[in-house]
């Protein structure tokens, strides 16, 4: 202010060398931190180390006589991101307005992050360094790079490990190592005496795991009482004994955009970025998660080749796109690296044939659906299967050099797969990847299935809420590119009017599509009338279909770089949508069911070629797991504590009355064949169409490695019939409504009772519990009345469509 020409606009903290506003500030200024206990906590996110953290401030803030301030870094990916826990008390009210950067006390949950996180910058010298180890304290020196025992020496640190893993997974609490780090804090903080702060952690874990049931809070309570015991303090050697410096945040063979701004963000300096390196119109490269490598599992599937029957199951439900087939001739493998794996395919008479499940570790979450799912057994050991859990392989330079060669070989031609079958399906590339998403989650699945089925040619409009933060959040984009730099293209829109963004879509794609015609038709004399005729008749209903179109669009490019007028150049900019666009509106049950339903029903009332799928998970899941419209009769959620009493909205229903809407409900858990059925069906529909997706989720309160039984049960109980409502069907004197399901098989409790969300009410208000399953029992009943009435009639019943 005190300058002759002050800046009017300013900005302080961000590096502005595009429009120069940014005002230079002192960025070692602290307050007078001499009182205080600082200290820092890396964990990932779902490990509950936020939430412990949480609890450690209220402890010591309610029963000492320390004032607490805690701040919680973290990207907003689902799970698996690096998190960062700044904690801080003392004597006197803290209101410090920046984060730690000299700490008492540093805790890294994770030990591969001693090998990428600069943690060891932030610890005063003397502080106490707590470390979650896979090894013991005679053996941990040995792993820990260079510059990591250096820090170590250096500093002076007191340095303690724990294997936290192995505590959770001996107490039932596997993955879960909050409450044994938190104790940890406290046996070597000394901010309460031992007895006290082990009392004060039950009565935080009573106060916060109660409602997830009496053996939830048990497991907790026996992961602290064994905690002490193997906590052990490391003797520090003289000097370093390692040559391994950091690892790169990325590989070199990534692309300079990755290098000069993925990699900042990925290795928490975002910040520090200028405005210059910062995409001028909004847009980001796809296909960037595969640079991440965040190792987050110390479990991982391994492939047993003699004993797997090639069905494809496990590649077929696994969330993040980490397992992969390919057949291909057997004289690639003479190039093979050690150890990769190969099997004679299963097809009589291709004796020159191999195949590979290719298992890529590193961006593994441990889910174990794929361990669920295989059916292959040894006939010995029946729990011992064709695809199996367990401890990472140390060497990641092996595991990189036999994706590679996986990677080179070629992708199988998709005009030659049987895309209705699951094993067909598990040789198609995916374009969705490696996201952000929970371990186990029941949404990307089918986001999978959809890039792998229509990947290509895919425009996907999508609506806030967890499909938005896995599938587009910075710094890294899961949907990806095949080798000719085809790829679905993504953008992100609000709740209230991702329908009216999606259709916009269809709307400028359909006008541009009718653009290129025109240009065709004017062009036709100079490029040929059979050739103009064959590229505005193609049906493009088949994948080899396509695969033709695409050949004429390119010898279409060629001819119009020999014409020079306007009218060539114009088609050349238009002549991409001649190859049938894929326009789908992606978005969970908040929106489809409640904020966006209106813009969802103005969609479908369209009569537009667009295609919504709704990813189903019962609740607000990104917010938190408020109830929707979608939430089920007798569930418990976020603003239905006590049960909700209300039904569950029939969507599909509502849909069907239309007359001109295709509409499936699908579970891919429960029948994966009718859930591919019903997305080919409703992209290959030349109208709107909706397709409800059974989505399992962290909010239904189970390990979500059972998430394909539930889904199952889910169906088997009626809960969740599997339905097809074909208009197509109609017009050919058909019943267009197809029952998938069997008659319910099973009581809708014997589904529901293995979720917290409705267990819970049985804890908390028996009676309110017995009456409102009844009540949803009766529901369930009526609605499959309902639908079996529709299976059973004859065309004539339906509303006809032009």
């Amino acid at each position: 202010m005190k300058k002759d020409h002050p800046k009017n606009n300013f900005t302080i903290g961000i590096n502005d060398d595009v429009t120069h506003t940014s005002l230079t500030y002192d960025e070692s200024y602290t307050l007078d931190e001499s009182e205080w206990r600082q200290g820092l906590f890396f964990g990932l996110g779902a490990d509950g180390t936020v939430g412990a953290n949480k609890n450690t401030i209220k402890i010591i803030g309610e029963n000492t006589d320390l004032f607490a301030q805690g701040y919680f870094v973290y990207d907003s990916k689902k799970s698996g991101a690096r998190t960062v826990s700044h904690l801080r008390f003392g004597p006197k009210p803290i209101r410090a307005p920046y984060l730690i950067s000299k700490a008492n006390f540093i805790a890294c949950h994770q030990f591969n992050f001693t090998e990428k996180v600069e943690m060891l910058n932030f610890i005063k010298e003397g502080g106490t360094f707590l470390l979650n180890s896979p090894y013991d304290k005679d053996e941990v020196w040995s792993h820990l790079p260079g510059f990591f025992q250096q820090e170590i020496i250096s500093k002076k640190l007191s340095f303690y490990v724990i294997d936290a893993n192995t505590v959770a997974r001996d107490t039932g609490m596997n993955g879960r190592i909050n409450t044994i780090m938190q104790t940890c804090y406290f046996a070597l903080s000394g901010v309460l005496p031992k007895a006290e702060a082990i009392e004060q952690i039950k009565h935080a874990i009573e106060k916060t795991y109660s409602k997830k049931g009496k053996a939830v809070v048990e497991k907790n309570f026996e992961a602290v009482d064994s905690t002490v015991a193997n906590l052990h303090e490391v003797t520090i050697p003289a000097k370093a004994s390692s040559t391994a410096g950091m690892l790169a945040v990325v590989g070199a063979d990534a692309p300079d955009f990755v290098k000069e701004v993925t990699a900042m963000m990925m290795a928490g300096h975002g910040d520090e970025l200028p405005v210059s390196k910062m995409s001028i119109d909004g847009t980001y490269p796809s296909g960037t998660t595969k640079w991440e490598k965040r190792n987050i599992s110390d479990q991982v599937p391994i492939w047993e080749p003699d004993l797997c029957i090639q069905c494809g199951n496990c590649a077929f439900v696994c969330p993040h796109s980490v397992i992969r087939a390919k057949f291909y001739n057997e004289g690639f493998l003479k190039k093979a690296p050690e150890g990769f794996q190969s099997a004679p395919i299963n097809s009589r008479g291709f004796p020159e044939t191999k195949y590979t499940l290719q298992i890529y570790t590193e961006d593994c979450t441990g889910c174990n659906l794929c361990v669920e799912v295989c059916p292959a057994t040894d006939l010995v050991d029946r729990s011992f299967k064709a695809i199996n859990m367990a401890a990472k392989e140390p060497d990641t330079s092996k595991i990189k050099e036999r994706i590679s060669f996986f990677e080179d070989l070629p992708w199988n031609n998709r005009s030659e797969i049987n895309f209705s079958t699951v094993h067909g399906a598990q040789f198609m590339e995916p374009l969705f990847e490696f996201s952000g998403a929970c371990a186990g989650c029941g949404e990307t699945p089918y986001l999978k299935l959809l890039s792998q089925l229509f990947g290509d040619r895919l425009l996907v409009a999508n609506a806030t809420g967890c499909s938005s933060i896995y599938g587009g959040n910075l710094p890294t984009t899961p949907w990806t590119m095949n080798a000719a730099g085809q790829g679905p293209a993504w953008s992100n829109s609000l709740f209230e009017d991702n329908a009216e963004f999606g259709l916009g879509m269809r709307i400028t794609a359909d006008q541009q599509l009718a653009m290129a015609h025109r240009y065709l038709k004017k062009l036709a004399p100079k490029l040929g009338e059979q050739f103009v005729e064959d590229i505005m008749n193609s049906s493009q209903l088949q994948e080899s279909d396509i695969a033709k179109q695409r050949i004429r669009i390119q010898d279409l490019k060629q001819k119009l770089h020999d014409i020079d007028d306007d009218d060539a150049k114009h088609l050349l900019s238009v002549c991409e949508q001649l190859v049938h666009r894929s326009v789908w509106l992606v978005g969970g049950d908040g929106w489809a069911y409640d904020i966006g339903y209106g813009g969802l029903d103005h969609a479908l009332a369209s009569g537009r070629n667009i295609n919504i799928l709704v990813l189903d998970t019962e609740v607000y899941s990104n917010t938190g797991g408020q109830s929707s419209k979608a939430t089920p009769t007798a569930a418990t959620a976020k603003f239905a504590a006590a049960g909700k009493r209300g039904g569950k909205k029939d969507l599909a229903m509502q849909a069907i009355s239309y007359g001109n809407v295709y509409v499936a409900r699908i579970a891919f858990g429960a029948n994966p064949q009718q859930a591919m059925l019903a997305m080919r069906e409703a992209e290959a529909y030349d109208g709107p169409s909706l397709i409800l997706a059974y989505s399992h989720c962290i909010a239904h309160g189970y390990d979500l490695k059972d998430g394909l039984t539930q889904q199952n049960a889910a169906v088997a109980s009626g809960y969740w019939p599997l339905v097809r409502y074909n208009p197509v069907l109609r017009k050919k004197k058909l019943n267009p409504f197809i029952l998938d399901s069997t008659r319910p098989v099973i009581p809708l409790k014997e589904f529901a009772y293995k979720e917290l969300r409705y267990k819970v009410l049985t804890q908390t208000n028996p009676e309110e519990a017995e009456e409102l399953m009844t009540l949803a029992q009766d529901m369930v009943n009526l609605r499959w009345k309902n639908y079996e009435e529709l299976a059973t009639k004859s065309a004539s019943d339906f509303i006809p469509i032009a």
